[in-house]
């Protein structure tokens, strides 16, 4: 047999080598923290521990700068990563973005961190900024969510309830009977930090400065992109207005 076509035959079995995200997409890569339960356990403290939501904000601001994303959300162990429909990254192939950003996530986290970690990573597509205004919504409310079951969650074990005694009281409750059973902890859910229960968004945007020409001898203004951390995000309505707003800008 041939080298080119032993070669080939090889290639041939590459099945989703020829993948491509649809032209025209708007592209998110999701991460989640791989064995993160486990891992957040024995290294950070519970529910919420600032150390671990910095280098979750660090991680998102590597992939976004990495990746020339238009907009990166973080919140609980996941990291939401928005490329525009021109990104043209790696050809649109849906192996290198996602083998890629896993691998850029996983190395910034651990490097950080000092401990090893691991990112796993998904792609989703959307057609217009409508759809990409609903997942950004869909992943904030999905912060919302996790944010007060696992302050529930945790306050039940710290006041000495087993694992399996929290997950059975937290089974069925509604949303007002979790925030009543904080109440009664001494904890208002809607005073907690906002980057708990709303996540983190980074993009970047435009400043002017004022500025001296010195050839000239004028006073000029200058445009300079900065990144932006916004650890107080809105919510609905304006949330979906800034990513809309996020979206449609290049900076």
């Amino acid at each position: 047999m041939r080298d080119d076509e032993f070669e080939s035959r090889q290639r041939a079995r590459e099945y989703f080598h020829s993948l491509r995200v649809l032209p025209g997409a708007w592209t998110v890569l999701r991460l989640d923290g791989r064995g993160f339960t486990r891992f957040t356990e024995e290294h950070f403290d519970k529910p919420f521990d600032p150390r671990f939501g910095e280098l979750m904000v660090d991680t998102a601001r590597t992939l976004l700068t990495e990746l020339g994303a238009r907009y990166a959300y973080t919140e609980s162990d996941e990291i939401s990563v928005l490329l525009a429909p021109d990104h043209g990254l790696f050809g649109g192939g849906v192996e290198k973005l996602v083998s890629i950003s896993a691998g850029i996530a996983s190395a910034e986290f651990t490097r950080a961190a000092g401990e090893s970690a691991h990112f796993d990573s998904r792609l989703w597509l959307g057609v217009d900024v409508g759809d990409v205004v609903d997942y950004f919504s869909w992943r904030q409310s999905d912060a919302a969510r996790c944010a007060l079951n696992g302050w529930c969650y945790w306050t039940l074990r710290q006041a000495g309830h087993s694992a399996r005694d929290a997950t059975r009281t937290l089974d069925g409750a509604s949303t007002s009977e979790k925030n009543e059973l904080l109440f009664q902890h001494g904890i208002n859910f809607a005073e907690l930090p906002a980057w708990q229960r709303r996540g983190v968004g980074l993009w970047w945007e435009s400043q002017q400065r004022p500025g001296h020409d010195p050839v000239r001898g004028t006073e000029a203004v200058t445009t300079r992109r900065r990144l932006r951390i916004e650890r107080e995000l809105p919510m609905k309505a304006d949330y979906r207005d800034l990513v809309e707003r996020i979206a449609t800008t290049r900076s």
